[in-house]
């Protein structure tokens, strides 16, 4: 079943990320606080960790399909959050080489990947010309309200599909591989 349900979960995450942001409340804009909500990323840390075994990168095929969508749907430029996501989903397989997954560690790994990836773009879209935002305003004012939003929806996340995403996992790999 995780074979038909990730692919809706994510696209329908696509299409909310979107959608996210007419549920940020207007006070926020209106202190000059930016939040990006992603979404599709918070989902593919925990499709890596707890889903892909060490030896499967069905995640990063997710992660590069994904983050074109969005570059076609929500961007100008293709392929900035290909880029972004895949670079981190890459990263996450690699420490979950090294780290046992569990929420202290999904925690940590979601926290410096949600901050790299937002960093990251705005890098891209700094050197490109797109945005012209000092980095501490960046820092203060898009970074920071960001992390915090992404952080709470991740917890909810972890809470509704940690459990689903190791038992898909054990149904689609031999049980004796899956490591979780």
């Amino acid at each position: 079943m995780s074979r038909v349900y990730l692919p809706l979960i994510l696209t329908l995450l696509i299409v909310l990320q979107g959608a996210a942001v007419q549920l940020v409340p207007t006070s926020i804009s209106e202190a000059g606080w930016i939040v990006v909500i992603h979404s599709v990323l918070l989902f593919l840390i925990l499709l890596k960790l707890f889903y892909d075994l060490e030896n499967t990168y069905y995640v990063l095929i997710f992660a590069i399909l994904s983050g074109l969508i969005i570059d076609i749907i929500y961007t100008d430029i293709i392929g900035v959050y290909m880029f972004s996501y895949s670079i981190l989903v890459f990263f996450v397989h690699g420490m979950r080489k090294v780290l046992h997954a569990n929420f202290y560690v999904a925690t940590m790994l979601t926290f410096v990947s949600i901050g790299v990836v937002d960093f990251l773009l705005y890098l891209i879209y700094q050197f490109i010309g797109v945005v012209r935002m000092d980095l501490t305003v960046y820092l203060s004012h898009r970074l920071m309200p960001t992390l915090i939003v992404n952080m709470i929806l991740f917890f909810l996340f972890y809470l509704l599909l940690k459990k689903r995403l190791v038992k898909w996992s054990n149904e689609r790999f031999d049980h004796k591989q899956s490591a979780h």
